[in-house]
């Protein structure tokens, strides 16, 4: 079996994986899906993804003189939470859970899980297993966010919705700012919601479909965690999948899988 029909096997199996473990996805016989053409799937650039269009732009914080930067090792203490039992899909309300209540307010994952903006377009699928038309995750959550029936993700822009109720006057969307912003934030003691991959890395497992006219184009493997801090050569992250707290990753790996994902992060003043 070649690497593309490996990775479409996986996408069709999963009905998608999201940011819920890989091997808790039941497995479905679906026939193997044919080699598409060319312009059928292809993986967006890093600024197409996240097709942010306003926001405020937060004022630059003044970075560590150079010296001092290379050297520094900033960590926060972030309360941890699990997404599981409850919440297979829900890595990004509860990475918002963890940081709304370091930031004092009092909330929990199930509540911003109702409360979470949401695309209630149904999967529908081809006679052979395969997504051909769903929700799309720059409007809400996709899916079933419980795990009973198929979940996605939801992106940066709905996800900011949901934080401005609870810090209206507070809430930052980084989306599209250099990951320098995003240490400038754990400098001055604010963690950051971020997307990344299972893995933290790039993402390898895409699969696309139809909303509307739309064509919707997403890895699979998608995940969303807390920075939490950083040195030299790595970053620190609260991962509510694995449920570890302050989890050691390589640095440059991290930043090119946030990247992949549209440079997506969300934080507060």
């Amino acid at each position: 079996m070649n690497a593309y029909s490996s990775v479409v096997m996986v996408a069709v199996c999963l009905a998608v994986i999201g940011c819920s473990n890989q091997d808790a996805v039941p497995k479905i016989d679906v026939q193997q899906k044919e080699q598409p053409d060319a312009e059928e799937i292809q993986p967006p650039s890093a600024h197409s993804l996240p097709q942010t269009t306003s926001y405020r732009r937060p004022e630059p914080a003044q970075p560590l003189p150079a010296n001092e930067a290379e050297n520094e090792k900033v960590m926060l203490d972030i309360p941890m939470i699990k997404q599981n039992p409850e919440l297979r899909f829900g890595c990004e309300v509860t990475s918002l859970a963890m940081v709304l209540q370091h930031a004092g307010i009092k909330t929990d994952k199930m509540k911003l899980a109702r409360e979470m903006p949401t695309d209630p377009d149904p999967m529908q699928k081809s006679a052979s297993g395969d997504i051909t038309r769903w929700g799309n995750p720059h409007h809400g959550f996709v899916g079933d966010i419980t795990g009973q029936r198929a979940g996605f993700a939801i992106y940066a822009r709905p996800l900011e919705k949901l934080m401005r109720r609870y810090l209206p006057n507070r809430t930052v969307n980084l989306t599209d700012q250099p990951f320098d912003r995003l240490v400038s934030q754990i400098q001055d003691g604010k963690p950051v919601i971020v997307w990344t991959t299972n893995e933290y890395k790039l993402p390898d497992r895409w699969e696309s479909w139809k909303h509307g006219n739309q064509q919707i184009t997403a890895p699979l493997d998608l995940h969303a965690v807390v920075l939490v801090g950083y040195d030299k050569e790595h970053v620190y992250l609260n991962d509510p999948l694995t449920g570890k707290k302050a989890q050691k990753t390589a640095k440059h790996t991290f930043i090119q899988s946030w990247k992949a994902l549209g440079h997506q992060a969300l934080s507060y003043r």
